[in-house]
């Protein structure tokens, strides 16, 4: 059987890069929740720093987070931009988790994919992309969350459409892969986009998949 355009994609990439650390089993999906929320409208590298403050500062569940002072949370996430609405978002969805969910995201996440991701939704600050990060990293579920760097690579990849929104995007990329790639396709079209196909200034003469690439084609 001849592979697909969007297969020997994949194939590339699984050689270009090492997963390692990206792909782990048993991650905390409160904290994994945090991180996301933190990330919004953010670069990685200050996400990191937010996240690496408030945990030093904190412990990094419900509980303790619904009780803080938001002015200490705010001091943890100023290095991540919008970090008084970022704080306020934090203390009240924790205040949810606790009150309506006995402070434990399990419930939730053992629910069918699309009962689960509509409940996560309903959550204080958390849009399709924190909803699917949570989902796939933490449960396993069949979705692939859309950043930025997936986003745009995947479009320059003909891999979703040009002008695909959000939710475009996601079931374009899932109508090509199969469930058990998802998180493989999903890190990998990160640390592409990461390292060669960037925003501004892309490598592509570098770019190992530039042979199926629009800029490098048109």
């Amino acid at each position: 059987m001849t592979e697909s355009w969007a297969e020997k994609i994949l194939k590339t990439l699984r050689k270009t890069f090492t997963l390692g650390k990206w792909i782990t089993s048993n991650r905390n999906s409160f904290k994994t929740l945090i991180a996301t929320i933190i990330s919004q409208n953010t670069t990685d590298k200050n996400t990191t720093k937010a996240f690496k403050n408030i945990s030093k500062q904190f412990r990094i569940t419900p509980e303790t987070l619904a009780n803080a002072e938001k002015s200490k949370i705010e001091e943890c996430l100023k290095v991540a931009g919008l970090y008084r609405r970022k704080a306020k978002t934090i203390k009240r969805v924790s205040k949810i988790i606790v009150e309506e969910f006995n402070g434990d995201l399990t419930r939730i996440l053992s629910m069918s994919f699309e009962e689960a991701r509509k409940t996560l939704l309903q959550l204080p600050g958390v849009g399709p992309k924190t909803a699917d990060v949570v989902l796939l990293f933490c449960a396993e579920k069949p979705t692939i969350p859309i950043d930025t760097h997936v986003n745009r690579v995947s479009k320059r990849l003909d891999l979703a459409p040009k002008n695909g929104d959000y939710e475009a995007v996601r079931k374009s990329l899932q109508a090509l892969y199969d469930p058990e790639d998802y998180l493989d396709i999903h890190v990998l079209l990160i640390l592409l986009g990461r390292k060669y196909c960037k925003a501004r200034n892309p490598l592509c003469k570098q770019c190992p998949v530039n042979m199926y690439c629009r800029l490098t084609t048109i």
